[in-house]
């Protein structure tokens, strides 16, 4: 059944999710219904559909970006629609948004145009509650150690050296460093601080877990902090472990949604790249392939940064081996990265473009030192001139890359065709060859050294004394074999915003380190990076207004 709705962008036809989930395969039982239109998973009757093998497992990425995006969850949203219009049954597998940038400068993360997410406002905003929980249970942590320090503080933990942090969904500066306890009665005065729940390392967990157990196991491993005598004190120590499963009970499942033409989409969890690893979980990946002869997968921000922690992190982690990349590329972020300016990236200049192409160069070389095929996905502007977009194709020709134009914003499924014929032309001639980027028995310096001098194009790395130090103690105290998070600016190679391109021979400055023992990684924080980001001059929360019809304006 195909029902009509008003949504926030107009009238959209939508189907019953029932319906999609049936059409996907689905069983009855391990549908969970939200309201008409949204679902939770089952992964278990899923998983057990001996009919289905595993399809194969397609990773969309992109150039280091505008400050606007270039598309990837667009890009992702149209080849999936595109694949199942010309036959091959396809799942998009995405993330979560977080409300900070719904509120912030890049607004939703529903797609646009033909290609897009529905229902997009309730996707943008509360959705199935998965990030209320994870917020939730990240803060019941804390709220646990501060008890804990009032009641007589019986594990002897060091107030000074705790480091879980508060955390909230949302876009907010003021929070990043706090004083806690402050009045009579109110326990102990300690300095703390907020983070964007995207970087909780409660997020990280949930996405890499296999399953409840796993994530029992991943949730008892985290560090809250030292004691006196130096020693690590974890949630399990703390008997915190029950409580946050049981507030994730509902948010480790994935969660059902459409596209505008009425194909499948997993979504479920959201880290960011800049701060975070940046993909979608593992058991809504898993889920996604179980369905589809393609599940489409993205991750965030640039290909430095959210595909090299998806080959390095979730892929070495969980077992998952991609068959094929698709780095998506725009003329307005080429020239971005050729030196234009925002407010002036809708005028031709085939000679930024030219210098920007370096910035392609770089990520398709990239991706292919983990071994596996990759296409370009020319994400189409109306601005584009015939000129700049022969440019780009020439460029990737000359690469050996194969290059389609992509108007799945305009077209949809049928912008997209070339597209997703020349995926499934490359799917069946070319074989992955995957393999992360470093082995596990690397020292860490090592590990961080193999990122900046192979993937960023950096000469090496200077540490602050506390970076340093920590990563001694990391290595001494055997988690010396955990992959590296590489948290940075995501708009240059480098730990340096401004500088745009393919930056060469640069130092990074690592700031701080910190251990993810849950997650299964060590967080490497460069420059200036903030784990709370904050709002714009002007953010898009401004320009909202909710209609007495119930339509959001102003959201995606």
């Amino acid at each position: 059944m195909i029902i009509t709705i008003i949504e926030c962008r107009g009238y959209i036809e939508m189907k019953l999710i029932m319906d999609v989930a049936l059409e996907s395969g689905i069983p009855e039982s391990a549908v969970e219904m939200y309201g008409k239109y949204k679902a939770k998973l089952d992964p278990e009757p899923i998983r057990q559909l001996v009919d289905r093998p595993d399809g194969k497992l397609v990773l969309v990425t992109a150039i280091n970006p505008t400050p606007a995006g270039e598309g990837k969850t667009l890009t992702t949203i149209g080849l999936s629609q595109s694949l199942n219009a010309i036959g091959v049954r396809a799942v998009a597998a995405l993330r979560e948004p977080s409300l900070g940038p719904c509120f912030g400068m890049k607004g939703g993360a529903t797609g646009s145009g033909q290609a897009q997410i529905v229902p997009a406002d309730e996707i943008n905003l509360h959705f199935t509650g998965d990030l209320h929980a994870i917020t939730s249970a990240h803060n019941l942590l804390a709220a646990m150690i501060d008890n804990h320090l009032y009641y007589g503080n019986a594990l002897g933990i060091h107030p000074k050296k705790i480091v879980w942090k508060r955390a909230a969904d949302m876009n907010d500066r003021s929070l990043r460093s706090i004083v806690t306890g402050i009045g009579p009665g109110n326990g102990e005065v300690r300095e703390s601080g907020y983070l964007i729940t995207s970087a909780s390392e409660v997020m990280a967990v949930l996405c890499l877990s296999e399953n409840l157990d796993d994530l029992k196991e991943r949730l008892s491993r985290i560090i809250i902090g030292y004691t006196y005598t130096g020693q690590p004190v974890t949630a399990a120590d703390l008997s915190a472990v029950e409580a946050m499963a049981a507030l994730l009970r509902d948010a480790i499942k994935p969660n059902l949604v459409q596209t505008l033409e009425g194909t499948s989409v997993i979504i479920h969890g959201g880290p960011f790249a800049n701060i975070a690893h940046g993909c979608s979980s593992v058991i809504g990946t898993r889920t996604a392939l179980r369905l589809g002869d393609i599940a489409v997968t993205e991750a965030g921000f640039g290909a430095e940064l959210g595909a090299e922690k998806f080959m390095d992190i979730k892929c070495r982690q969980s077992g998952l081996r991609p068959d094929a990349a698709v780095l998506v590329v725009t003329v307005k972020a080429l020239k971005y990265n050729g030196g234009v300016k925002v407010q002036e990236l809708d005028r031709e200049d085939v000679q930024a473009l030219q210098q920007g192409m370096s910035n392609m160069r770089r990520h398709l070389d990239n991706l292919r030192k983990f071994g596996v095929p990759v296409l370009a996905a020319i994400n189409h502007f109306a601005g584009d001139t015939d000129a700049e977009i022969a440019a780009i194709i020439e460029e990737c020709q000359r690469l050996g890359v194969p290059a389609e134009v992509s108007k799945v914003w305009a077209e949809g499924s049928a912008g997209g065709a070339s597209l997703a014929r020349a995926l499934v032309h490359m799917l069946e001639s070319q074989v992955s060859q995957y393999q992360p980027l470093y082995p596990d028995e690397l020292p860490l310096t090592t590990k961080i050294e193999r990122i900046i001098t192979g993937i960023y194009g950096g000469s090496g790395a200077v540490y602050s004394p506390a970076a340093e130090r920590t990563l001694a103690e990391l290595q001494a105290n055997g988690f010396g074999h955990l992959p590296v998070c590489m948290a940075k600016t995501p708009y240059s190679f480098s730990d340096q915003p401004e500088r745009l391109g393919a930056p060469e021979g640069f130092v990074m400055n690592i700031s701080r380190v910190s251990l993810s023992a849950g997650a299964g990684f060590i967080v490497v924080e460069t420059g200036n990076t903030m784990t709370m980001p904050g709002l714009p001059r002007v953010p898009a929360a401004e320009r909202m207004k909710l209609e007495p019809d119930g339509r959001i304006e102003g959201l995606v």
